[in-house]
């Protein structure tokens, strides 16, 4: 067995755990949808059946003004408890253990009954919480008590006290967001009374045999959050209180460093739960960015915790632990990490779901389902869209044959994963190749799709999926050769000089921008990384903080866009900051507003806001978008089978891997 820890049983006392994963929490919005419990419970159970050890679900609010949203899910009344039982049941039929979190948001609630340990406006959210009496302080403390007590009945195996990511209850703990002067302020022992009364109150309602994890924020990563010191006593009397397992929190959402995007090397926070191995006796979580079984085992087997968290790595494979167990982790679905069809659906009130597994969330809606018409299909292109088509449509019994031009596939992605934090596509490529040896699909490398080898060899139908080509730009002298597009730079095509304009600011032209400012990927350096983003693995400041190390500069470089907008305004919801903060480190000069001339001896030439000037530099990197490469469509449609389109072939707007293999799954059912 190649993860002996990781598939080691975890005895709690009054029940064990068949091994050492807990599913982290995630909303998927399901929760609030009409039928979504019955949804929730099928996705629950997928993940139940592949293996996981504890489930915890998304947050649940204890009471009205708790809610994250108007309409967010509580478990405040005994009528609210028939529809949690659905999920509870599905988890235990399929060998499970599942556990509610109860999560107050405090001053991060998105509606103007918002309430805070003190009236002090949150940076991410538009409202000002009204400041709780310390009568409300108690009432809220019982609803707590009573939200457990309702989750015992509906079933669940233990409750999660969501304590961390600046909630209410890391409000009440840190002098940042707690200025009160009564019993549940001022002092860290009264500032701390809130959580622990809260344990308190729950374990007397629930008795000794109900699992209760309290996340604990082991590092705020914000100005004036808790000293490591005040972390330890905090933990220390939690047990006392009576938690079963202290989960790791790292990070408030208003932080502004890094904690689970894709550029945050794996198992980055591990450390900090390592600290506080000494000083508990209970079971220690790891969390954030461990995503794969080789990573999970490292940490468990050095000690760093008794147990690692993973949410959105069962987002993308359900079969998770189950595939680590067989010991065949070549065919895990990654988390890569990249936010777009999770989190950023669900900062967007949409239901989340995963850009490399468009089954999640989706477990009753989107299934492959045994074909009875049999079909034999040219694939042209081995792009995402492509090879997810592929893979779907072999895994229903079809014959599918996928044609790639070039000697490897990939498509876009093989670009993506040069960009420095975006290794991560690696996986994703690795794992389509895997189920295409898995699922028969015929691969031609090297190989160009025409019509005559469709008519030849006797294809019921087609599917293009050949992606986008850069789109130029006719201006005055971009016709010089020292005028190049993003592909040709990340192919190894041209050399650059040490002054570079990119005109285009989507996606594309940050990426780039960030390509041509970091030689070496600091995510594949961890340490470095921790000094690069200011963030003290030795705890000397409050919340983990110390200076940013300065980044290198090692060319100058402009970034251009022609819109008046907010540079990178399209970018995703929860990565979109980080990408600007560091081009901003890298001194990336960003201009918008920009009007394009023509390029000479002398540079880019350029107006800005009517004013004229010339950017001195040696190259211009052209990432102003990209066009859909259908130059076989018409030859295609001239053999009169049907043809479809998906991917970049068929909307060629920013690059959208997303939607481009949540497409090819799709027609994968439909033919």
């Amino acid at each position: 067995m190649s993860f002996p820890h990781l598939l080691e049983p975890l005895d709690l006392g009054f029940t064990q755990l068949k091994n050492r994963v807990l599913m982290g929490s995630m909303h998927t919005g399901l929760e609030e949808e009409k039928g979504g419990f019955e949804k929730l419970a099928a996705f629950y159970k997928e993940r139940a059946l592949g293996g996981v050890g504890l489930i915890v679900t998304g947050g649940i609010s204890p009471n009205l003004r708790g809610r994250l949203a108007p309409n967010a899910c509580q478990l405040s009344f005994p009528w609210q408890v028939g529809k949690h039982k659905v999920v509870t049941n599905a988890v235990h039929e399929a060998g499970g253990k599942i556990c509610m979190q109860i999560l107050h948001a405090g001053r991060y609630g998105y509606h103007p009954f918002s309430q805070a340990p003190s009236k002090i406006k949150s940076p991410i959210t538009p409202f000002t919480p009204s400041s709780m009496s310390s009568r409300q302080v108690k009432c809220t403390i019982k609803d707590y008590a009573t939200s457990a007590s309702l989750a015992q009945k509906a079933g669940y195996d233990g409750i999660e006290v969501m304590g961390s990511e600046g909630y209410l209850i890391n409000q009440f703990i840190s002098s940042r967001t707690n200025i009160r002067d009564d019993e549940w302020g001022g002092t860290f022992d009264n500032r701390v009374r809130f959580p622990l009364e809260i344990v308190r109150s729950i374990r007397k309602k629930v008795g000794d045999d109900f699992i209760i994890i309290f996340r604990l924020s082991m590092l705020d990563l914000v100005d004036n959050g808790s000293s490591w010191d005040e972390v330890v006593e905090l933990a220390k009397w939690l047990e006392k209180a009576g938690v079963t397992i202290i989960n790791t929190g790292i990070g408030w959402h208003e932080a502004r460093v890094p904690t689970i995007a894709t550029s945050v090397p794996r198992g980055g926070f591990a450390w900090v739960t390592e600290r506080l191995q000494k000083e508990v006796s209970i079971p220690l979580v790891a969390t954030n960015r461990i995503n794969t079984p080789e990573i999970a085992e490292h940490i468990l087997s050095s000690g760093q915790a008794d147990m690692v968290s993973m949410a959105r790595p069962f987002l993308a494979d359900a079969d998770f632990v189950n595939k680590a167990a067989a010991d065949t982790p070549e065919l895990i679905n990654t988390c890569i990490g990249c936010n777009q069809a999770c989190l950023d659906h669900t900062f967007a009130l949409k239901r989340a779901t995963c850009l490399v597994n468009p089954r999640a969330c989706y477990e009753t809606e989107l299934n492959f389902t045994p074909t009875v018409n049999k079909k034999r299909i040219a694939v042209m292109g081995a792009g995402p869209a492509g090879m997810a088509f592929s893979i779907y449509a072999a895994s229903r019994g079809h014959e599918v044959v996928l044609f790639e031009a070039k000697p490897e596939v990939g498509g876009q992605f093989n670009l993506a994963r040069k960009i420095p934090g975006k290794e991560e596509f690696n996986e994703t490529i690795r794992y389509f190749k895997e189920q295409m040896k898995l699922n028969n699909v015929e691969l031609r490398l090297n190989t160009r799709l025409d019509a005559s080898v469709v008519r030849d060899e006797h294809f019921d139908e087609v599917v293009m999926s050949s992606g986008v080509v850069p789109r130029k730009i006719d201006l005055p002298g971009f016709n010089d050769p020292r005028v190049v597009d993003y592909q040709q730079v990340l192919n190894g095509e041209v050399t650059l000089g040490e002054s570079v304009a990119l005109i285009g600011a989507g996606g594309i032209g940050f990426d780039m921008a960030h390509y041509l400012c970091e030689p070496e990927s600091t995510t594949l350096q961890p340490d470095k990384w921790l000094k690069q983003w200011g963030i003290d693995k030795g705890y000397s400041h409050r919340g983990g903080l110390m200076e940013p190390q300065s980044a290198e500069v090692p060319r100058q470089i402009y970034l251009l866009q022609r819109k008046s907008t907010k540079m990178g305004k399209g970018l995703g919801k929860t990565t979109g900051w980080i990408h600007r903060l560091v081009l901003k480190k890298h001194h990336v000069h960003m201009k918008t507003g920009v009007s394009y001339q023509k390029f000479d001896d002398q540079g880019l030439h350029i107006s800005v806001d009517g004013q004229d000037e010339t950017l001195a530099v040696d190259n211009v990197v052209l990432c102003a978008g990209q066009e859909s490469n259908r130059t076989l469509l018409d030859e295609m449609k001239a053999t009169g089978l049907p043809v479809h389109l998906i991917g970049g072939v068929d909307v060629a707007a920013e690059l959208d891997a997303k939607r481009a293999i949540r497409q090819g799954a799709e027609l994968a059912i439909r033919l």
